[in-house]
């Protein structure tokens, strides 16, 4: 009878211990009653007395067994809700970061026919116009006749620009006197023709091409006289006299011709205000790269051969963004032009990549879908996924279903993997508080291999927005065309990761590129 009591508390000793396994409590439950059975054989070779405590003792036992399995039976057939404490994110921390600049090359090359065709455009029919006879005893009108020519001359070690200009020449010459009040006058209308030769110093100010251009030297076609007092009077003895009056007027028209059809100011500044817009380099991840012009550079312009040479450089910053469309922050009202001796021949672009934390709880949950984390029929699967920076490292906050329902806590610091351009999350453990629950009542997912495989999850790559990005920017770097007759092109190297730093909002990677850019002007109209 001792035994039998025994063996009873036993088994239901075993049953506390061994809840987890329904098989287990099945097989007890079985032997518990063959027990039973035996009991009820061996009644009859008992003491009547013996009998009766028996009885009482059987009938108070089987009730405490009952209620014993059915509490096990519910505890396995019901998951265990989790109530975790939280890691309060940090608010503290600033929200701005470090911020590094780019510089960015940009050589222009300028065809000499490109101003020369501008030039014919902008200077063209009636170029002087003097129509007072009284003050000089002359008259003139000067035509273009003929397309202007211009090239590039040496004078000593100085490239300068050679402008040619054929002239037509309307005039009339007051000849005679006044006397006593009567004004004894003859005019007399002639027609020559001329080439004008003009050279021209080349510089750069305020995004203008400005020349300075002198006459070099007047010559005529033709030289007709006209008879003035009974004597062949030459007219380009008469004109040449002129010449002082209207040569600071042609050497201007050139000048503003050339400043006019060159003023760069325009073109740059639509062009640093579209570079501003930020522009979409993926639509799956939702990326963004905006650059932010700071100062432009530029040297002295150079004459060779039949261009103009200038180096323009851009000093900005670049950020890449993940998340809605950011705003533009350019005033091309404020932008400076800055004269310099020489430019660096290559773009150096340090980028930074800002994940919000939103942003990248939203790809890393997408990570989770469709998979489970156990063994066995213990397994669980990840709903959602929250990120925030505490104490310099992320919190990794999943929401899990199945075994046990509610939130689990990991901590870890995050990382760039250059090879396979992902940021994860190195030494992820759970929390103290989660780990030391999990240890203590599901001890499978607190396992090493378990707490891998959610790490492999804890990740997301910027290799398609940084490979996208690329794209994007080689598109502008391949002969791209802005307008007609200006032509881009150049090279770009593969990023190479410099650090992350992390805010209260989110996760940014510095990464650093290179490369070159060429600018031509060719055939503009």
């Amino acid at each position: 009878m001792l035994n039998f009591s025994l063996e009873i508390f036993e088994t239901v000793a075993a049953l506390e211990y061994k809840f987890n396994s329904l098989e287990f409590y099945t097989h007890r439950t079985l032997k518990l009653f063959l027990c039973y059975n035996k009991m009820k054989k061996s009644e009859n070779k008992l003491h009547l007395h013996s009998q009766m405590k028996f009885e009482k003792m059987k009938y108070l036992l089987i009730p405490v067994v009952l209620f014993v399995i059915l509490v096990i039976l519910s505890s396995c057939s019901a998951a265990k809700k989790l109530d975790l404490i939280k890691p309060e994110p940090d608010n503290a921390d600033p929200v701005e970061y470090e911020t590094t600049t780019s510089f960015i090359n940009l050589p222009v090359t300028i065809q000499l026919k490109d101003i020369e065709n501008q030039t014919n455009k902008l200077l063209n029919g009636l170029i002087y116009n003097d129509t007072i006879l009284k003050d000089d005893d002359l008259e003139l009108k000067i035509w273009k006749q003929a397309p202007i020519k211009i090239e590039t001359q040496k004078e000593g070690n100085v490239t300068k620009i050679a402008t040619t200009l054929p002239l037509k020449v309307n005039g009339k010459y007051r000849y005679g006197f006044e006397k006593m009040g009567i004004s004894l006058y003859d005019t007399k209308e002639f027609n020559l023709n001329g080439v004008v030769t003009l050279i021209s110093d080349v510089g750069l100010t305020n995004w203008q091409l400005k020349t300075n251009t002198k006459i070099k030297s007047l010559d005529w076609t033709e030289s007709p006289s006209v008879v003035i007092t009974g004597k062949n009077i030459p007219i380009t003895y008469l004109i040449n006299p002129a010449v002082r009056l209207f040569k600071s007027k042609i050497e201007k028209s050139i000048d503003d011709s050339i400043k006019e059809s060159l003023n760069f100011k325009p073109q740059v500044l639509d062009a640093l205000d579209q570079i501003a817009t930020p522009f979409e380099m993926s639509e799956q991840y939702a990326s963004w790269l905006r650059i932010v012009p700071i100062e432009l550079y530029v040297t002295d312009a150079i004459l060779q051969k039949k261009e103009i040479k200038l180096e323009m450089g851009l000093k900005c910053s670049m950020e890449t963004i993940v998340g809605k469309t950011p705003e533009k922050k350019f005033d091309k009202n404020k932008i400076i032009l800055k004269p310099v001796a020489k430019m660096p021949d290559h773009i150096s672009a340090n980028i930074i990549a800002v994940s919000t934390y939103a942003d990248a709880s939203r790809i890393m949950t997408q990570n989770f879908q469709g998979q489970e984390f156990g063994d066995g029929k213990q397994k669980v699967k990840v709903t959602k996924v929250d990120l925030w920076h505490k104490n310099g490292k992320m919190i990794i906050a999943l929401d899990m279903l199945g075994s046990i329902n509610g939130t689990v806590y990991l901590a870890g610091f995050p990382q760039y993997n250059q090879e396979t351009r992902e940021i994860y999350f190195d030494q992820l453990d759970y929390v103290l508080n989660t780990k030391s629950f999990l240890i203590r009542s599901a001890n499978w997912l607190a396992q090493g291999y378990v707490l891998r495989k959610i790490q492999e999850n804890c990740r997301y790559s910027i290799k398609p927005n940084l490979e996208e990005g690329k794209t994007n920017v080689m598109q502008y770097l391949q002969n791209y065309s802005p307008m007609k007759g200006v032509f881009v092109n150049g090279t770009l190297n593969d990023f190479e990761f410099q650090k992350i730093q992390l805010t209260n909002k989110a996760i940014l990677a510095f990464i650093k590129g290179s490369g070159q850019v060429d600018v031509k002007i060719d055939g503009i109209e």
